[in-house]
Formats: structure tokens, sequence, C-alpha cells
């Protein structure tokens, strides 16, 4: 199988650097029309220039294809619906969103302004939500879109200083658990990425990080199949210095304690029981808890 996208319009946000910049480029040359989109701000979100996102298009354009420029913040709505309404106008149709603006405004917790927390929930959770809202009837009405939320190890597994980082990149996952079964009629496929890579978000590290082994480059080509006409849907491709994996999201067999005196006293007592991973699953949906639930209550009252 050859991935190309040829006829294919893309939209990345946050593409004037790192990893957005690697994306873009990648689906340049597998001849995808780009979308380059980067407000141009500092990691924590500040000022703003169009030069990074003109940048890129040059370099794509030096290559041959197709691309054009957006400096529009993805918490700015009206200018996200904007960005879509002239890619429509130039391209007449948009095959594929990789959400991966973000910023960084890391303290501990109880140092943190509440400010700082919001607007990092505001860029990562809201600015995907808005991109994502603003081409989702454009998908629907094609019967085809390939979407890409970028989470993180920070949201899935935590990190110290990052609880505001960790909140908006693990709602990455919820968003797209939901998403993937409400686009699944129209073939709107939507997955996380979690990559780990050096780049300027990273940059405070760099004496611990091997620049090259951890090239944005390498995470590149997850993205790449994410994006595919062969594409999954609901999935957690964690990707860095050219290795993948997929995190999943499961549910242990559980005990039943049922309505009892001492209920609270036989979850703490049974606790070792109720976290044995033995015989996880990974649910269908939601609501898959609920009714697992309701057969093992019927089952230990002899119903089932």
């Amino acid at each position: 199988m050859t991935i190309r996208f040829d006829g294919r319009v893309a939209i990345v946000t946050g593409a004037g650097n790192g990893l957005g910049r690697e994306h873009a480029l990648a689906l340049a040359r597998k001849g995808a029309k780009v979308v380059v989109n980067d407000l141009g701000g500092a990691r924590d979100g500040t000022g703003g220039s169009a030069t990074a996102a003109e940048s890129v298009v040059a370099e794509i354009e030096a290559m041959g294809g197709e691309a054009m420029a957006n400096a529009a913040s993805v918490t700015d709505y009206d200018a996200v619906q904007k960005m879509v309404a002239d890619a429509m106008a130039k391209w007449g149709r948009i095959d594929i969103l990789i959400n991966n603006a973000g910023v960084l405004r890391d303290k501990t917790f109880g140092k943190m302004e509440i400010e700082d927390f919001k607007f990092v929930m505001d860029v990562h959770l809201m600015g995907s939500v808005n991109c994502t809202k603003a081409v989702w009837e454009i998908m629907k009405a094609q019967n085809y879109g390939r979407i890409v939320l970028t989470t993180s190890s920070s949201g899935l597994f935590g990190n110290f200083g990052q609880s505001n980082y960790g909140a908006a990149k693990m709602a990455m996952v919820g968003l797209m658990q939901t998403l993937s079964i409400e686009g699944a009629k129209n073939d709107i496929r939507i997955n996380c990425l979690a990559p780990t890579a050096a780049t300027r978000m990273t940059e405070d590290l760099g004496a611990r990080l091997d620049l090259d082994t951890l090239r944005p480059g390498l995470v590149t080509p997850g993205v790449m199949f994410l994006v595919s006409d062969e594409a999954p849907t609901r999935a957690i491709l964690n990707a860095g210095a050219g290795n993948f994996e997929r995190t999943y999201v499961t549910y242990t067999k559980g005990v039943y304690v049922g309505d009892r005196e001492d209920a609270a006293e036989q979850v703490a007592k049974r606790w070792a029981e109720i976290s044995d991973r033995t015989g996880e699953i990974v649910p269908e949906s939601g609501a898959a808890q609920g009714m697992n639930e309701i057969q093992s209550a019927m089952a230990a009252k002899g119903q089932g």
C-alpha cells in the first residue's frame, strides 16, 4: 500500500514549526493541498505573526506543491470559520484536519494562576473543538473525513508541573471517543496522536533529550497513516524516535459488592481484586460500563 493524498485538501494547525511543519510538508510531498495555519506566537501563546506559516508555504511551493498560509488563532471561532471558508473557496473540499496547535504555561498547580490554566485549556481543547466543528458538516456532506487530535503522555499518564496541559490533552481522548462514534456513518475517522519529539515545546528539556533521535519528522509517518484512506478510527497512537505504540483505555472485570452495610469496607478489602487487569476489555462505548455492571449484578443475584 502506498499512501498518497492526491486530490485531498488538508488543514494543519500550528504548522509553522516543529511537528506541524513536518506534517504539512509530508502531506504536500504526498500530493495534498495544504492550509498551513500558525498564529506565529511564542511558546506561551503570546504575540503573533504570519511569517512562520508563510515560510512553510514557500517550502511547499518550492517543491511544486499547493498551499496557503493562515494566521488565525484556533481560539477564535470566527477566524477559524473564515480559514475553512477560504480553503473551500480555493479548493472546494476539506478532507483532513490535523489539530496540532498548542501552548505551554507550566507551573505546579499550587503556583499556577487560574488564567494560565484556562488559556491552555482554551488553546488545546477549544482550539481543537473550533477547528473540528468548522469542518464537521463539510466532511459529513462529503462522506469522508480524517481528523487527528494531538494528545500527550502528560495527559495519558501525568507529568509534574503540567496539570493544565495534561487536563487539556486528556480531553482530546474524550473528544475522540465520542466523535468517532458520531462520525462513523459518514466515514469520518478520528484518532489521537501522542508524540514525543524535540521541538520548541520541549526545549527546556534540551540537555536531557537526544535531539536527533527525537526529531519531529520521525513522528509524522504515523500521522500520515492516521489521515490516509486506510486509517483506523478511535485509536491513540504513541510515536517518538521512530517507534510507534498504542495506548488503550481499558476496563477491568471488577467485582460485585452490592448493597450491604459494609460496602465501602468491601471495596477497600477487595481493591486488589478490583484492580486485577486479567481479562480487561476495551469498551466499544461509555454505555458498555453500565451494561457490564448491570449484567454482573444480575449474575451475582442469580438472575443472569
